[in-house]
């Protein structure tokens, strides 16, 4: 992302007056200790496979799949915002999809396993408008029987 100090007093005040949601510090259901859980990423950073369409603004164009054996010269970042710095992204894969630490953690046997399937969305869509391909989202990782999620909002 692009630093706040370098974007224009008319966007930073839009961003510094945007509604942050409390959350409860608590997990929303129980489950197994972490060395049991099966892990999934879910990134907002725009990312699919190479061979995918990029993301565009057209409505309902919100996630892509990515496949758990995917190699970082295969996973390409389509975000639009012009705001959006890929350096990070361009220099080490795992700063928006830490998939490599993931698979490290697994063979630590700090987490169980590592799911097949991850996802990334169109982080410049409201989050509002997306309910439904959430839920299908939640479906898919029931199905590869994920019981934990790493966030990473870009």
């Amino acid at each position: 992302m692009v630093r706040l100090d370098r974007i224009s007093k008319g966007e930073r005040k839009l961003y510094d007056e945007l509604p942050c949601p409390e959350l409860d510090t608590q997990p929303w259901v129980e489950g197994p200790p972490l060395n049991k859980r099966r892990v999934a990423i879910i990134s907002t950073a725009g990312l699919h496979k190479r061979d995918d369409r990029p993301f565009t603004l057209d409505s309902g164009d919100y996630y892509r799949i990515i496949p758990s054996d995917i190699q970082a010269n295969d996973l390409i970042m389509s975000h639009v915002s012009p705001n959006f710095d890929r350096v990070g992204f361009q220099q080490d894969w795992n700063v928006v999809f830490p998939l490599d630490r993931l698979w490290e953690l697994a063979r630590a046997r700090v987490i169980g396993s590592v799911a097949d399937f991850h996802y990334s969305f169109m982080g410049g869509h409201d989050p509002i408008s997306m309910e439904a391909e959430a839920r299908v989202i939640a479906g898919l990782l029931k199905k590869d029987r994920v019981d934990a999620v790493v966030f990473l909002p870009v």
